[in-house]
């Protein structure tokens, strides 16, 4: 590999290294003060009133440039639907979410080509102008795709949240629901027992409850929270609890039944990881730890047939 394109590769790797450094300093500075909070007594507050919140002025003015560039560059209204379809599963119900982030992609598939063509190396000067030309072309691509990596990896990452939690959560709606609670006031109060444990889950649980009390029919609530997670099991979950409501059956019936199920289902993930784990690790046993192991027992006495073989081959 040549060094221009070596140093390259170090310099994206270097600033990405960089990036994700700050994301988790940020985060683990938010997961601080949600501790502080709840050890000194504070009630978190909900998704409801989350969002009537006024946001910090540097997200305002960056939300702000990001929409007003995201509306310049969107034009197809239809474009919009799946990226919208993305930002609820994901968590995001602003309305300006999916102006954000075709803004978000815009600027950088601009900025990377920029910051490279103000800050390039020396050796990257050398180049030919082919190659310059397909290494901006690679960054703007890199600028514009990522955005909407790391959205799919976060929607990854809170789905299997909620299915995490999500059994527990359906243990503790059978409980209300046994104690004489209706459906709603049970899933309202589940919301709000899970907040902390598990925050995505209690987010659903409030918008849930909110179009349960706003008047909205129970079918379309609850379809409406098996699209919003895009969880298979919240899916299936929703479908027989509307069915249940169609029939006149008990609900408490089939969230026993179906809670055995889940929790039999998770026993069953579990058991098929852990298979799957032997298999996983025979890769970094062959190439990683086998190869320095061997040479710990090997080296020794290899360096020491070296020096007796090789005199004795000499004076021969």
């Amino acid at each position: 590999m040549e060094a221009p394109v070596l140093i390259s590769i170090l310099v994206f790797l270097l600033t990405m290294v960089l990036l994700l450094g700050l994301a988790s300093y940020l985060h683990l500075l938010q997961f601080r003060r949600l501790w502080t909070e709840r050890l000194e007594g504070k009630q978190s507050r909900n998704l409801l009133e989350r969002l009537g919140d006024t946001a910090d002025p540097i997200k305002t003015f960056i939300s702000g440039v990001m929409t007003r560039c995201g509306t310049i560059t969107s034009t197809q209204h239809d474009a919009r639907l799946p990226n919208l379809r993305q930002l609820v599963t994901a968590g995001y119900r602003n309305p300006k979410a999916v102006m954000i982030l075709a803004g978000t992609k815009f600027v950088l598939a601009l900025a990377l080509p920029l910051c490279m063509l103000l800050f390039r190396p020396d050796s990257v000067r050398l180049w030919t102008p082919a190659a310059s030309v397909l290494l901006y072309v690679t960054l703007a691509m890199v600028g514009y795709y990522a955005p909407q990596l790391w959205l799919h990896l976060r929607i990854r990452e809170r789905k299997r949240r909620i299915s995490e939690g999500f059994p527990d959560a359906l243990d503790l709606i059978v409980v209300c629901l046994e104690s004489g609670l209706g459906l709603g006031p049970a899933i309202q109060r589940v919301g709000e027992e899970i907040k902390l444990a598990h925050k995505h889950l209690s987010d659903e649980l409030h918008v849930l409850s909110f179009e349960l009390r706003t008047g909205l029919p129970r079918q379309q609530a609850l379809r409406n929270l098996g699209v919003r997670t895009g969880v298979d099991d919240v899916k299936s979950l929703m479908g027989v609890l509307i069915q249940t409501d169609r029939f006149g059956t008990s609900v408490g019936d089939a969230l026993r039944v179906y809670s055995d199920h889940m929790r039999k289902t998770r026993q069953f993930r579990a058991e098929e990881l852990a298979n799957k784990l032997p298999i996983k690790l025979l890769f970094p046993l062959i190439f990683c730890i086998f190869p320095s192991f061997f040479v710990i027992l090997m080296g020794p006495a290899v360096i020491t047939l070296m020096r007796v073989l090789l005199p004795a081959l000499g004076n021969n």
